[in-house]
């Protein structure tokens, strides 16, 4: 009898009605039960399972592989994030490493602008005194403890900043 995807053994019943003879009847029931168990036997055999496993492996295959292909495409995108966010942190990183360089840029920057109001205030005032054609001022510089008369050519930092 089937059941459930193997056949399971059951003794016949055999009606003799009219044997009289015991020996007769143990003969019978000798080649009942050979019969049914080779019939057990050739259900089950090993070749009928293996047919069952291939048509298992037939109707479930084409899903497997379109698993795997999903798989292989998920793992390429997670691969692709892993990249991204590796490479943000290392960003990161390296901009909190850069800020003693922030500082820096920051005084070279105030410095600047302090320049820039001086120069500013500089030309503001010579603005308000009428301008000369250009000339070489005299520039008076300290030579060992008295003044001395420079190239008249020089200009000074003042001058140059003028031009």
């Amino acid at each position: 009898m089937w059941s459930g995807g193997h056949f399971r053994r059951r003794r016949p019943k055999i009606f003799v009605g009219d044997m009289e003879e015991p020996e007769l009847q143990l003969r019978v029931r000798r080649v009942t039960d050979k019969f049914t168990e080779s019939m057990y036997f050739l259900a089950n055999e090993p070749s009928v399972a293996l047919y069952r496993l291939q048509e298992h492996v037939r109707r479930s295959l084409p899903e497997l592989v379109q698993h795997k292909t999903d798989m292989q495409g998920v793992e390429e995108q997670c691969q692709g994030a892993i990249y991204t966010v590796e490479y943000a942190c290392s960003a990161v990183k390296s901009m909190s490493n850069s800020a003693a360089y922030f500082k820096n840029i920051e005084g070279l920057l105030r410095q600047a602008i302090s320049i820039k109001d001086q120069m500013s205030s500089l030309q503001s005032r010579r603005a308000k005194r009428a301008p000369l054609p250009f000339q070489c001022w005299m520039v008076y510089s300290v030579n060992n403890g008295r003044q001395a008369h420079p190239s008249p050519c020089e200009p000074t930092a003042s001058d140059t900043a003028r031009f």
